[in-house]
């Protein structure tokens, strides 16, 4: 019975906002995470992904504010001798962008971002180590989105999009630690 409430909610919130002319849809992709650390220069870029869910909401024919809600994986690493630590930091983050046109489909933007931490884990190859907790690092973090996309007739479209953390997020030390992620990915707008 859950189920159904939910999906029938859902499907009313669908209809609801695509009577309302605002756009919803489905993001996802790669990360390129690192972390900036005012006392470490060895951090290398850390493979991840996002994926999400997004409101497009035109305020002209030329400007839109573009909410969201992404999981984003991020983190980095660091070489321990000849072993690299993967450090993931799992997030949920909530951009909110404004867009503009600048071209048949294409759009810059630009805005902030609230990311919401819900896990932490250190690896080496595939063996856990379990020396940093989700207590070693804030709870959020607050970073500047801005990048470039385009969106095509059908729904489908690609974007880039660097976000430039601007809280320190580290809770157990002396170190200023900064999140900072490339995200490339694809986007389908639903309902067009």
């Amino acid at each position: 019975m859950k189920k159904i409430s939910f999906l029938a909610l859902a499907f009313f919130t669908v209809s609801v906002l695509q009577a309302q002319k605002i756009n919803i849809g489905l993001k996802g992709g790669l990360n390129l995470a690192t972390l900036d650390n005012s006392q470490d220069n060895n951090i290398e870029n850390r493979v991840a992904y996002h994926a999400g869910l997004f409101a497009n909401i035109p305020a002209s024919s030329q400007i839109a504010i573009q909410p969201e809600v992404v999981y984003s994986s991020q983190g980095a690493k660091y070489p321990i001798g000849n072993e690299k630590l993967n450090l993931t930091l799992n997030y949920v983050n909530i951009p909110v962008m404004v867009q503009a046109m600048v071209g048949r489909g294409f759009y810059a933007e630009l805005g902030p971002q609230l990311g919401i931490l819900t896990g932490v884990a250190d690896k080496i190859n595939d063996t856990e180590l379990g020396s940093v907790d989700k207590n070693d690092f804030k709870s959020t973090d607050v970073a500047l989105g801005f990048g470039v996309g385009f969106k095509g007739m059908s729904g489908f479209g690609i974007d880039a999009r660097y976000n430039l953390g601007l809280t320190n997020i580290n809770n157990s030390g002396g170190a200023n630690i900064k999140n900072n992620v490339l995200q490339v990915g694809l986007q389908l707008q639903l309902g067009r």
